[in-house]
């Protein structure tokens, strides 16, 4: 499959969309793969179609280390880098074009492991569309017709969104699909809509996808494929998105109303099997949309990818200092608070339990013993085995981790963990930072089901979580920083911080400060702490808040196309 010149001509390349489809028949989404179909199979054959509209789900591989094993999915989700290795929860132990990004290195022609959004994502709108179109002259029944309409449009729209969270104004391409014979000369192929054009057509496709979609996946409705819920869902991101200081299209009110129609639906909740375990299980009624992966379908092994060097994995993903530092103490406490009870010679000890559910640390349980990142002789310190693979920061990755999995040899043995791509806690933790900056911490609005504090409180008590709940009479400052607070630990390393701290425009506070580590000297049975830096040079500018479209899709454009601020040399 010809993926660069797919890449480097992403608007224009319809002849590569009918016949270089990425198969799905190594997802629990099971259906033959399509990669060898022709445009007359896929336009004559309802099967063919189905199987088509169905791998819309998936996206081509454009680059090295991307979906060990399967094609990827939405984001980048359970690939070696984690997206959380561009933000300051994770340095990405060997690089992989992750480094650039954290030293502020970012350049339209080298982007490193972000670099793929752009031309995947318009490759799959024009998917959508070439489905759409042959979905409009088939016959099959009306009902379906209107299900797999309305599928389309919910992936279409999930595409939109990522092109709008990394690239800001994007070019909406509504149901055209752009071929080599087009005119170039024609300044609408590349025009870019405003962010909230952008973001008021993804919605308004997203309304209309949800009146057709299910609210639940039947037995003819697989596993794995949109439902109402996920397309409320989706609406619900980009509303919140929508109203924050970056993008400044949309209201704080229509936020909440969005978060609030998924929440109506009443029919999800807070997990109640144990946060870690929420990760682990396909079946929970907290998430709303989810890539399953069956035995057959393995993606990136996530236990030798990221776990300690003792036990013989690849310490890929570690988390910094600055995400240590930021869990409260089980008592709600912020460790800088002198009344927390947080002791610097005893660090991880009372700490919110997400801490860990999510973070490998030196003393920690895992597996067979306690893992030891302390000097000398720590086994899984650069004094152990496969030091190549040393924690740079003195911790490990232990969110999304199946410890029944085996580390070791792990070849068609592990990675069939889901990837979450929605759950019931954001929808929560949306609704709330909506609802306190529109009404403030404690009103419930008007059509509402809750106030903001309870929203959260609902959240900090999962029940193995079981954190204090927020108090009444927060002022609005106050809770900001709560959501914000929850946002960091719940979410953590599911592609949430990067957008966060940037639609918020505080990455230029927190992605300019340097990648934390720690080094623990073992003398007899006494710890000793020292900080450490864990990745030098770390950088952010305020062309930052928007990835550069690559250079080849602007010269592709015959430079029409315009680049986002600060990119132009």
């Amino acid at each position: 499959m010809k993926t660069k010149s797919i890449y480097k001509i992403s608007f224009l390349c319809l002849f590569l969309i009918a016949i270089g489809v990425a198969g799905c028949k190594k997802d629990i989404l099971n259906v033959e793969s399509t990669d060898i179909l022709s445009p007359s199979t896929i336009e004559t054959d309802t099967t063919a179609l189905e199987a088509y509209i169905t791998n819309r789900y998936l996206g081509t591989r454009l680059q090295d280390k991307e979906a060990d094993g399967s094609a990827p999915g939405f984001g980048r989700g359970f690939e070696y880098s984690m997206w959380s290795s561009f933000t300051d929860e994770s340095v990405y132990n060997n690089d992989d074009a992750t480094w650039l990004i954290q030293r502020g290195q970012l350049e339209p022609e080298n982007l490193g492991s972000a670099g793929v959004y752009w031309g995947r994502s318009y490759r799959g709108v024009r998917e959508c569309n070439y489905a759409l179109g042959v979905l409009s002259k088939i016959a099959i029944s009306t009902s379906h017709k209107k299900k797999l309409i309305a599928e389309l449009k919910f992936i279409r729209a999930f595409r939109y969104q990522d092109l709008i969270r990394n690239y800001g104004k994007v070019v909406l391409m509504g149901d055209k699909i752009t071929e080599l014979s087009d005119n170039l000369q024609d300044p609408a192929l590349f025009q870019r809509a405003s962010i909230k054009e952008s973001i008021d057509y993804v919605a308004a496709q997203l309304d209309e996808a949800a009146v057709d979609l299910p609210l639940d996946n039947s037995s003819s409705w697989l596993t794995g494929r949109a439902t109402k819920g996920a397309a409320l869902a989706l609406k619900s991101r980009l509303l919140l998105y929508a109203a924050s200081p970056l993008y400044n299209a949309g209201t704080w009110q229509a936020a909440v109303t969005a978060a609030q129609a998924v929440i109506s639906l009443n029919k999800y909740g807070i997990y109640t099997g144990g946060y870690a375990n929420l990760f682990l299980t396909d079946q929970s009624n907290e998430v709303i949309f989810a890539r399953l992966f069956t035995k057959n379908a393995n993606h990136t092994h996530l236990e030798i990818a990221n776990g300690p060097n003792g036990y013989g994995g690849w310490g890929g993903n570690l988390p910094m200092q600055n995400l240590v530092d930021d869990y409260e103490m089980a008592n709600g406490k912020p460790i800088t608070d002198p009344t927390s009870g947080y002791d610097a010679n005893n660090p991880y000890k009372d700490r919110d339990p997400r801490f860990a559910a999510t973070i490998l640390y030196n003393g920690a349980a895992y597996r067979e013993r306690n893992v030891e990142t302390f000097i000398p002789g720590g086994k899984d310190s650069k004094d152990g085995n496969d030091n190549w693979n040393t924690t740079k920061t003195g911790y490990y990755l232990k969110k999304f981790m199946n410890d029944a999995y085996p580390l070791q040899n792990p070849w068609g043995n592990a990675g069939f963990q889901p990837w979450i791509y929605f759950r019931y806690a954001e929808i929560l933790l949306n609704y709330a930072e909506a609802a306190n900056e529109a009404y403030g911490p404690d009103a419930v609005p008007a059509g509402s089901t809750m106030s903001a504090r309870q929203a959260i409180n609902m959240v900090r008590a999962r029940p193995d979580v079981n954190m204090p709940a927020l108090a009444v009479g927060l002022t609005q400052t106050q809770m900001r920083d709560a959501v914000r607070y929850e946002r960091r630990v719940e979410l953590a390393f599911e592609e949430h911080r990067f957008y966060d701290v940037r639609r918020w425009k505080i990455a230029d506070v927190t992605e300019n400060k340097p990648a934390g580590g720690i080094i623990i000297t073992k003398t007899g049975t006494t710890f000793t702490y020292t900080p450490k830096v864990a990745l030098d040079g770390r950088k952010f500018e305020t062309k930052h808040y928007w990835l550069p479209i690559p250079r080849a899709e602007i010269l592709a454009s015959g430079g029409k196309l315009e680049q986002n601020p600060g990119y132009n040399k």
